[in-house]
């Protein structure tokens, strides 16, 4: 229950905050969540790579996936 309390806090304080002081947190924050989404896919392709370099990758059609999934 701490960190819903802590997040009332925070929305209250950015509520107390000028129009355009509001403006741009939401700015910033949006930038952090898309530059977070940016390092999340970054991670994933690399993983990916990796998986394939690995050879652990498998090819096929979506039968074939399936048909592998269901063995």
């Amino acid at each position: 229950m701490r960190n819903m309390t802590s997040i009332e806090e925070v929305l209250e304080s950015i509520e107390n905050l000028a129009i355009d002081d509001q403006a741009y947190v939401l700015e910033v924050l949006s930038r952090r969540l898309i530059d977070r989404r940016r390092q999340a896919i970054a991670k994933r392709a690399e993983e990916a790579e990796q998986a394939y370099k690995r050879g652990k990758v498998k090819f096929g059609t979506f039968r074939d996936l399936w048909k592998d999934l269901n063995d």
